[in-house]
């Protein structure tokens, strides 16, 4: 398909702390012992999408992803990796990169995003609407979408869920408003007669906005030009759009534009039935084809235009790595539920044990586990629900649950890991006792030590 495909794979997210680094930024995260960003790119190859833009926050961060990209996918896909300013954010980023942007229509996906959803079908959704911006939406995870969860675990319980509330079309083909998570906490506020249209529109707080867009092109550069200080497509510019789609619809009907009042739309009574009206007729085909006439009478270009959504069956799989809860969440799925998107093959006890890892005597690994190339684990130790990486050194009486052990980890004697993560090249000294923790690379935990909801890394200069 003739789409631009750009791939926003971040940098050193501060959220990810301290399991990331300039050495080991967010899309080389490991997955399943494999780079998160593999899985949106082997997932573009699926559509035939094989011409790449990843755009990488940070110098450092963006050579080792291109180092890994190189060795990787050399001979099978075109990529270029360019490099942006950090914390530029999604817009920022696009902005960046808008000189090297030409197809009419820019497929826009976030390199921390795990799915089996065929990009083809948000493409060719997008294409026969022709739509300024087509959305995928999946279904939310039951605890609310992930980026909501405290990064420790241990109080996820008591924060409130943030959700995208969603208004669709009654054909649930577009996208007529959009709240994302960090506004609901906050008052929502809804124009009256969108409400009074509630008949034909409905809100959805059961789906998550995936961030992946197909955009026209022409469209999104000119808003990014005209909105210096948008910095997100997600919170910025997609809500625009669909603000900016009804107040065409309401111009083409002869209907004032809303006038901003502070954060409030506000429409004039005498205009809200007329809105109401639009909007119930928003499935119509007419709703989106309406044109104008130039003074000579000729047919001139829309002024409305289209925001649609493709929304995901409920049996796909869909979640960001976008806090250490995701992170802990994608790890147990992708060797669990979701195993078809791990790329590997699993043995009859349904794990996966690499052929050069060593097993001591007594020693189980459950079903939903990974153990990596050239580990070795001592006598009478238990795996469950967890992955571990490669070459790693695991002594006897060690017990790991539902957990991430990255790679050249060495874990001694008597040691308990529990829905913790353990980054590369950590030391793990005797009877040692994790529950709920983080601890970055090359950290050494003393022997004896009881550590509960922590973070435990190296001073960072």
């Amino acid at each position: 398909m003739d789409f631009q495909v750009v791939v926003l794979a971040g940098g050193v997210s501060k959220k990810l702390l301290p399991l990331v680094s300039k050495e080991l930024p967010k899309a080389l995260l490991p997955v399943a012992n494999r780079p998160v960003l593999s899985y949106v790119v082997e997932l573009l190859e699926l559509s035939n999408l094989k011409d790449l833009i990843v755009v990488v926050e940070g110098e450092d961060a963006a050579l080792n992803v291109g180092a890994w990209i190189s060795g990787a996918y050399a001979d099978r896909l075109h990529v270029e990796v360019a490099a942006v300013p950090e914390d530029v954010g999604t817009a920022g980023a696009i902005r960046a990169i808008a000189r090297h942007l030409y197809a009419k229509d820019i497929l826009v996906v976030s390199g921390d995003l795990v799915s089996d959803v065929p990009i083809g079908a948000v493409a060719a959704t997008h294409r026969r609407h022709d739509a300024v911006v087509t959305a995928l939406l999946c279904n939310a995870p039951i605890s609310g979408p992930l980026e909501s969860v405290s990064s420790g675990g241990k109080d996820k319980t008591k924060k409130p869920g943030r959700y995208d509330l969603i208004g669709l079309d009654p054909t649930k083909q577009f996208l007529l408003h959009i709240a994302t998570g960090a506004e609901v906490e906050k008052d929502l506020r809804i124009q009256k007669s969108i409400l009074r249209a509630v008949g034909q529109i409905e809100i959805r707080a059961d789906l998550m906005d995936a961030h992946l867009y197909a955009f026209k092109r022409s469209v999104l550069l000119e808003v990014l030009e005209q909105k210096g200080a948008f910095n997100s497509l997600k919170h910025d510019v997609l809500p625009y759009l669909v603000r900016s789609q009804l107040k065409s619809e309401v111009l083409l009907n002869g209907i004032p534009q809303a006038e901003e009042n502070g954060s409030e739309k506000v429409i004039s009574q005498s205009n809200q039935q007329m809105l109401s009206q639009i909007l119930a007729n928003a499935s119509e085909p007419t709703f989106h084809l309406r044109h104008t006439l130039n003074t000579n009478g000729s047919d001139s270009v829309r002024r409305t235009h289209k925001c649609c959504v493709y929304i995901a069956g409920s049996s796909k799989y869909c979640a960001r790595l976008n806090s250490i809860q995701a992170y802990n969440d994608i790890n147990r799925d992708v060797i669990g539920e979701a195993s078809h998107l791990s790329g590997y093959s699993f043995s009859a006890h349904n794990n996966i044990i690499h052929p050069t890892a060593e097993l001591g005597a007594k020693t189980t690994v459950g079903p939903h586990c990974m153990l990596g190339e050239g580990s070795q684990m001592g006598d009478k130790c238990s795996v469950k629900r967890s992955v571990i990486g490669r070459h790693c050194r695991i002594g006897a009486n060690v017990k790991v649950v539902n957990s991430v052990v990255m790679n050249h980890v060495t874990i001694g004697d008597c040691c308990s890991i529990q829905g913790s993560v353990i980054c590369s090249n950590v030391q793990l000294q005797e009877r040692a006792i994790l529950k709920d923790c983080q601890v970055g690379a090359g950290f050494v935990v003393t022997a004896g030590s009881e550590c509960k909801g922590e973070v435990l890394a190296k001073k960072w200069n």
